[in-house]
């Protein structure tokens, strides 16, 4: 026997891998040399050869998808704000992983990666961190907690052979993500942002590169439930957050105009009736306002897990500034997220 040979890496299955995180973690898969597989409802521009479509509700189609022995990374998830009915939070996100633990014990995966969300804690007070109180307020972190249950039991089975990690990530951003964070840097360019509040609340964020590294770190944990939340430090108030944007644009660091919470959220809930009298999904919400006035600050133990990021935080603000507001870039895959 040759001691000396080496094991050829496990295949990876990546449920929901043509999404903003899911293209991210696979380019490093595939930098990283290791095989894997895409499983989503749609293919993406990266990695159309290596998509086998399947939904996570259709229970025959994912034992079909997995990869026998693999290790699965499952990020797919319904995680707009708007999502209607919302039965489909149900669906997808607490069924629909029912369904991956059926089909992972069907095809022996003994390692799975699962993406929760902090939204799991609700509004949680400052500093939340693993162990903190999972108080939910709205579907998509209940079922993102149920999700978790169904996960837990699947590794309950067999808890001496199998590993399941589970990774509460904070709002994530970065290049060609079109969701929240991107949606204030646009604001921020336009010329035309106000702030609401004091600007004194803390957000925790976190950036894509970074995220997609530590998935991949999670697939070689030992068997057991590993839970982290995934935060890029330090946190910044709204205030230096703006202030540093306004600094990588060549301007001056100060903010200006301001509008108090109280009429922010006001306006907030006029634009809620338009939006149920119109059909139509309008930029401002009274959850949106609730959301960027509050403060959301984590703890993470991912660097006790032995994880250090690739990114600093200062830098990858700097390159989706830079990526999204300097360069232009045209032509390129865009994903749209809250």
């Amino acid at each position: 026997m040759d001691l000396s040979a080496k094991t050829s890496p496990r295949h990876v299955c990546v449920i929901g891998g043509s999404g903003f995180i899911g293209t991210r973690l696979c380019l490093r898969l595939q930098n990283d040399g290791m095989p894997f597989s895409i499983i989503d409802i749609r293919k993406g521009s990266r990695f159309p050869e290596l998509t086998r479509i399947a939904d996570v509700r259709d229970l025959a189609a994912l034992k079909t998808a997995i990869e026998p022995g693999s290790i699965v990374i499952h990020l797919a998830a319904e995680h707009r704000d708007d999502v209607r009915p919302l039965s489909r939070y149900d669906e997808v996100n607490s069924e629909g992983t029912r369904n991956v633990c059926i089909a992972a014990s069907d095809k022996g995966v003994d390692t799975i990666v699962f993406t929760s969300s902090v939204a799991v804690y609700g509004f949680a007070p400052i500093g939340t961190g693993e162990d903190g109180t999972i108080n939910p307020f709205n579907a998509y972190g209940r079922t993102k907690y149920e999700a978790e249950e169904w996960l837990q039991a699947w590794q309950n089975e067999e808890p001496l052979q199998r590993s399941l990690s589970i990774v509460r990530p904070t709002v994530v951003f970065g290049e060609q993500n079109r969701g929240n964070v991107y949606n204030l840097l646009r604001q921020i360019a336009s010329g035309r942002f106000v702030m609401v509040g004091k600007g004194e609340n803390r957000k925790s964020l976190a950036y894509v590169e970074n995220v997609a590294a530590f998935l991949e770190f999670l697939t070689g944990m030992a068997p057991g439930v590993h839970t982290a939340n995934y935060v890029d430090k330090p946190d910044f108030t709204m205030n230096e957050l703006v202030s540093m944007v306004f600094r990588l644009l060549g301007r001056s660091g100060k903010i200006g105009w301001r509008v108090p919470f109280p009429l922010a959220l006001a306006g907030g809930y006029v634009f809620d009736i338009y939006g149920r009298l119109s059909g139509k999904k309008p930029a401002i919400s009274s959850i949106r306002v609730r959301k960027f006035c509050a403060d959301s600050m984590y703890t993470t133990t991912s660097s006790d897990l032995g994880f250090e990021p690739p990114v600093a935080l200062a830098n990858a603000l700097e390159r989706t500034v830079k990526h999204e507001f300097i360069e232009f870039r045209t032509n390129e895959e865009l994903f749209f997220s809250e």
